[in-house]
């Protein structure tokens, strides 16, 4: 009666367990947003965009991304010769609606015409 008892009590528990759903464990903490990226504000991007300094950062991956001659390299910490700017004084853009890894076709596509003049493009009609 006993045995019947204990196993009945360790199923029970192992349902109940069961039922909770996954269990996710992470070996980082949940880190907050850097300073400079609007504190207090959760917002579904993964990349912010530096124009000025030409820098990317992945939110995700918590790493800065620059072009340094001609290679994409992808750094947690700002690249030395980047440590006097003050990021939160900064204007950034925030990148929506790209969730890809590589950041380097989505700087080709959306950056190659950034501050050329449109002078070749004319009225019609005139």
């Amino acid at each position: 009666m006993k045995k019947f008892i204990f196993y009945t009590i360790l199923f029970s528990l192992l349902f109940a367990f069961q039922s909770c759903g996954p269990v996710i464990v992470s070996h980082r903490l949940a880190d907050p947003p850097p300073p400079w990226f609007y504190p207090h504000r959760v917002e579904a991007v993964r990349y912010v965009f530096f124009p000025e300094i030409n820098i990317y950062y992945d939110l995700s991956s918590r790493a800065y991304i620059y072009l340094d001659g001609g290679i994409w390299i992808r750094r947690t910490v700002l690249p030395s010769r980047y440590q006097s700017y003050n990021l939160s004084r900064l204007r950034y853009e925030r990148i929506r609606n790209y969730y890809d890894d590589d950041i380097q076709r989505y700087h080709q596509d959306k950056n190659t015409n950034r501050g050329r003049s449109n002078t070749s493009t004319g009225r019609r009609g005139k």
